[in-house]
């Protein structure tokens, strides 16, 4: 299959590629390195399944494929403060150039939601039919609230034009590649413990 991934210079995107390769997919990777990182595709840039196109998914682009994946929207605290607008615009504006790119084609949609949707949530775990309790003006609220927005789009682009897309809620992945400054809990966690200092942890 011809598989796009966005965002496929993020730790994510690039473990993904390198996956969706191993099992013999034809992988396009996007990313405007808003946060991945070049070098993480280097060992995937001379297969000969594999093409990179550096591209921000604000932007037109030919999104012909039997699947996306999108990966593409900054999750670090410390990044996407920087550049709130960037960061709900890819969101939104990105999402739904993707969604018309699906629709168009007739591509499978996988979108990466976060478990940023809930807010700061009053249920514990929280479960799939939980709306969540988000602060839709506060510093966080590029994210938390792109983020929902991007779900919502995915929704109406199902429901109305039957658009066949998919979400998933991803909590605290770490793994390969990950960067260890970010502002995140596990590779705050991971970097104090290999320091042998406290672990940071607040009510």
């Amino acid at each position: 299959m011809r598989i796009i991934v966005t965002g496929g210079a993020g730790f994510i995107g690039t473990n993904l590629c390198t996956r969706l390769l191993a099992e013999g997919h034809h992988v396009v990777a996007m990313d405007d390195f808003s946060s991945g990182k070049r070098s993480n595709l280097a060992p995937l840039m001379d297969h000969d399944n594999f093409e990179f196109f550096e591209h921000d998914v604000r932007d037109p682009f030919d999104y012909t494929a039997d699947r996306i994946y999108n990966l593409a929207c900054i999750a670090s605290p410390k990044l996407y403060g920087a550049d709130p607008v960037k960061t709900l615009t890819t969101s939104v504006i990105g999402v739904q150039r993707i969604l018309e790119g699906a629709r168009e084609t007739g591509a499978r949609l996988l979108h990466a939601s976060t478990s940023e949707v809930y807010g700061d949530p009053h249920v514990h775990p929280q479960r799939e039919d939980y709306w969540g309790n988000v602060n839709p003006i506060g510093p966080r609220s590029c994210y938390d609230e792109g983020k929902r927005c991007a779900e919502t789009l995915c929704m109406d682009y199902k429901r109305t034009y039957g658009v066949d897309a998919r979400l998933i809620r991803i909590f605290n992945t770490y793994g390969p590649m990950m960067a260890s400054g970010d502002g995140r809990v596990m590779p705050a966690f991971i970097t104090q413990a290999l320091r042998n200092e406290p672990l940071t942890v607040r009510p």
